[in-house]
């Protein structure tokens, strides 16, 4: 008995359920390349303009210009594919291409753009990694159901407005972040100053903060790290922090190398709710704080804090200065803050009630930039686990 190609979806929107089978063609197939009239240089690239400038950059527009020489005027929506990188947009309104390094393609009859651009994010049908180049891509095979039912559409409708909340969660992420910065820049005094900008009404006249050395304010622990020949040492239960598990959340809750008892055992100990601040490295500068206790490598300074300073408020004073930090390590091959002079660093701190209050402003605004973070997150997985059924896969009978 031959064997045929049967192409459904696992999803399927109720109205097109007795539409039959999907096609599939090659990309080449289903597109052709457009030429921009004129390329736009990077030196030229402006500011403000007319009209917008596309290139293989993360940002989907990476300069503006008014040479009207150089506007693609070909019908809209067109897909840009990074020759040598993993980026993929779609513009919707007239541009000009930037400099070298993308295809603008335009889909044929067969196909609707938004469906195209949809199923070339699936991160089923896009290369591993970076390895999307458009010689590899226009072999490769679409799967789409026929164009004149209105399915493409539909789907391409679902993933755009889905898209849409995205970005909408992603703004106000963005939006919550440079408040929060502006906070930081006003509630700690600046350089020369020893009052912050802004103070809490009970505190307006509580005088001028205190400069104090952090070696004064807490225990300082630099981390080692147990032998990794001996394989007793890891894959336990304690958390062994590295530069690479502190991101942009705030609290340290796993971490990508764990430690057994006697790994542990091995290491110096820091206690829950301390701050951690990485001082060697090209990410020194990057701070974080423990819910439980943990080790941590070489490459990070740790603040165990003394009865009169509060963890959270250390934590947000070294995130507001950390990039005047960093720059203690001046430029040299592995930049470098040793305990010495991590220990000598100057900060100013209020009395406890002061440093409580600002620090349960931050903890609250923190908490709520990550409850942000994790909705976004969630939504893209729901996109994903979307896209997985609303694109078939190619089935055997």
């Amino acid at each position: 008995m031959s064997k045929t190609k049967k192409i459904l979806p696992e999803l399927r929107f109720p109205e097109f359920e007795n539409e039959g089978e999907w096609e599939e063609d090659m990309v080449y197939n289903l597109v052709f390349t457009i030429t921009p009239p004129k390329k736009i240089t990077s030196s030229n690239y402006q500011k403000y303009g007319k009209f917008p400038i596309i290139d293989q950059s993360k940002n989907y527009y990476c300069g503006w210009t008014n040479d009207n020489e150089a506007v693609i005027t070909e019908d809209l929506p067109l897909i840009i594919f990074g020759d040598h990188t993993c980026v993929i947009k779609i513009a919707k309104k007239p541009f000009a291409q930037g400099a070298d390094g993308i295809k603008i393609l335009k889909t044929k009859d067969k196909i609707f753009p938004e469906y195209l651009f949809h199923y070339l994010c699936h991160n089923e049908v896009v290369m591993e990694d970076y390895k999307r180049h458009y010689s590899i891509l226009k072999d490769k095979v679409i799967v789409f159901p026929n164009i004149n039912s209105g399915e493409q559409q539909r789907i391409a409708s679902c993933l755009s407005s889905l898209d849409e909340v995205i970005e909408a969660h992603s703004k106000k992420l963005e939006l919550l972040k440079d408040h929060k910065k502006g906070l930081l820049q006003n509630l700690f005094p600046q350089d020369g100053e020893k009052v912050p900008k802004l103070r809490f009404k009970e505190f307006e006249n509580s005088g001028e903060w205190e400069e104090k050395k952090l070696g004064e304010v807490g225990e300082i622990i630099t981390g080692n790290t147990p032998s990794t020949t001996n394989s007793e040492n890891y894959n336990g239960s304690k958390l062994f922090v590295s530069p690479s598990d502190i991101n942009e959340n705030r609290y340290i809750t796993q971490t990508q190398t764990t430690l057994s008892d006697i790994g542990f055992s091995k290491t110096r100990h820091i206690q829950a709710n301390s701050v951690l601040f990485v001082c060697i490295g090209s990410t020194i500068g990057k701070v974080a704080q423990n819910k439980v206790e943990c080790a941590t490598n070489q490459q990070i300074n740790s603040i165990v804090p003394f009865s009169d300073y509060c963890s959270d408020f250390l934590f947000s004073v070294l995130e507001c200065f950390a990039k005047q930090i960093a720059e203690l390590a001046g430029i040299q091959a592995v930049p470098i803050i040793n305990k010495t002079q991590f220990s000598s660093i100057k900060l100013f701190f209020p009395k406890p009630k002061e440093q409580q209050k600002i620090a349960s402003c931050f903890s609250s605004l923190d908490e709520i930039i990550e409850a942000q973070a994790e909705k976004i997150e969630q939504l893209k997985l729901h996109k994903k686990g979307l896209m997985q059924g609303l694109f078939p896969k190619t089935i055997m009978n």
